[in-house]
């Protein structure tokens, strides 16, 4: 018996150092993909965001009058990376993002969507799940395992080694996303592999606490920097990238249109190659004005407050949505 333990012990001791997975970005065998790579199709248009804790050990701690994180605005997880590590969405412990889409994900060889967190190091990481659904009720979880010891905590400003990490949200460095293959979920009657319309992201609260820990698919504590008790607390979504995208009624990721500059000051320029329908929208969901296009138009913006606006394009050959932001 004794030695069968120390088999055991050496065993998980082992597989806590093997290093399975894919290496950093840039590095030989990495599965990162950048933001700016021509295979993402569009990009998440909508999220639900429900906050989690500044410190889930310590529910009472707060900062500004509240106990849970606040730093970004939803919308910031709209639209293209940024790759910065300012322009995103922080989670906060346990916290959750349901992103929706125009058109949905579909299952194609290879991966099928990207999630983009904003690490500013390779090795600091903080982890998320990642599920997804085809009616928005019933969700499937990617099958997520650590090979990372969960003997001793990793603390708030310490690291990881994203070779011990597979199917987590935030492997990679900003500006990289973490692919996810469609083909990694198992068959149900309740999922649609090729109508996915959400992706929910889920901060991986990092405590080996038992009292607070969260666990990957094999049933291992999964360890990550913990506490982190910052207004930015937790994951940190930058966005989700759609790689094989199914059709919803016309074309959708319309391409036939460009507009300059963005960021923009006082005025856009807009140019098509057909007649197009053109809404710009704040991110209330409020129509500020609607005018159509073909070849080229400038706009004015000089009446508009600055911040971050969508400019939704249609045309008898599809349609589609850009963020515009006005400095």
């Amino acid at each position: 018996m004794i030695r069968l333990i120390i088999f055991l012990v050496g065993l998980v001791s082992f597989k806590s150092y093997s290093q399975s997975y894919a290496p950093a970005a840039n590095q030989i065998g990495t599965t990162a993909i950048s933001k700016d790579s021509n295979i993402f199709v569009s990009w998440a248009t909508g999220i639900e965001l429900k906050r989690g804790f500044l410190n889930i050990s310590d529910t009472n701690f707060q900062l500004n009058g509240t106990n849970k994180v606040t730093y970004g605005l939803p919308e910031a997880a709209l639209f293209q990376a940024e790759g910065t590590s300012a322009d995103i969405v922080s989670l906060g412990d346990g916290g959750i993002a349901t992103l929706t889409f125009e058109a949905p994900i579909k299952n194609d060889i290879g991966p099928d969507f990207a999630v983009f967190e904003n690490s500013f190091l390779s090795n600091y990481l903080e982890l998320a799940f990642v599920e997804v659904s085809s009616d928005g009720i019933h969700f499937f979880r990617f099958p997520a395992h650590t090979e990372v010891s969960f003997v001793t905590q990793i603390g708030g400003f310490e690291f990881i080694d994203c070779r011990y990490l597979n199917n987590f949200a935030g492997k990679y460095e900003q500006g990289y996303g973490t692919p996810f293959d469609l083909s990694d979920l198992p068959q149900d009657s309740f999922l649609n592999l090729d109508n996915i319309t959400h992706v929910r992201i889920i901060d991986v609260v990092g405590s080996i606490d038992s009292q607070f820990a969260t666990f990957d698919s094999f049933g291992n504590i999964v360890n990550d920097p913990f506490p982190t008790p910052f207004e930015s607390g937790g994951f940190d979504l930058d966005a989700v990238g759609v790689i094989h995208q199914g059709l919803l009624g016309i074309k959708e990721n319309f391409q036939n249109f460009s507009f300059y500059p963005n960021p923009a000051k006082s005025e856009i320029s807009i140019a098509t190659s057909e007649y197009s329908d053109i809404q710009l929208i704040d991110l209330s969901g409020k129509i500020i004005d609607s005018f159509s296009v073909q070849g080229f138009k400038k706009v004015d913006l000089q009446h508009l407050e600055r911040g971050v606006y969508l400019l939704n394009f249609s045309s008898k050959s599809g349609r589609s949505s850009k963020k515009l932001i006005l400095e």
